[in-house]
């Protein structure tokens, strides 16, 4: 009994006080979007790394796209590197790609690759650095 009246009180000192759910939304998301930084997208040229097509990356790559741009603050030979997209690695490498610009919290394509246990890449990357 005692709780079905404190829930009550609250409610009505909710609702006296102009409270809602819905204000505290909006509020929280206005919040959100005012200090936001920037939204955090994968560019489509990291995505079609990701993903492992490789002829999406090829047509990037003539098109121009910069295969040393960071997106999430890796560059695009890190997402080959971690997610061991030998293929990619090497095409990338092939076109120009820097093995030792480190992502936003320091690692090098080397050590994501090793973190990642991606063996394909990081024969690949070996094999790159030992010419």
């Amino acid at each position: 009994m005692r709780k079905t009246i404190l829930i009550v009180a609250i409610g009505f000192l909710s609702m006296a006080s102009g409270f809602s759910a819905e204000k505290l939304i909006d509020n929280n998301m206005a919040e959100k979007a005012l200090f936001m930084k920037d939204a955090r997208v994968l560019n489509s040229f990291c995505k079609a790394i990701v993903k492992g097509d490789i002829e999406t990356v090829k047509r990037l790559i003539e098109l121009g796209e910069d295969v040393n741009e960071k997106s999430l603050g890796k560059t695009p030979v890190i997402f080959a590197a971690r997610y061991n997209k030998a293929d990619i690695l090497s095409l990338l490498l092939d076109n120009g790609a820097d093995l030792t610009i480190r992502c936003d919290s320091g690692f090098t394509p080397k050590r994501h690759a090793e973190l990642s246990h991606a063996n394909e890449a990081l024969a690949v990357i070996n094999a790159y650095l030992s010419k």
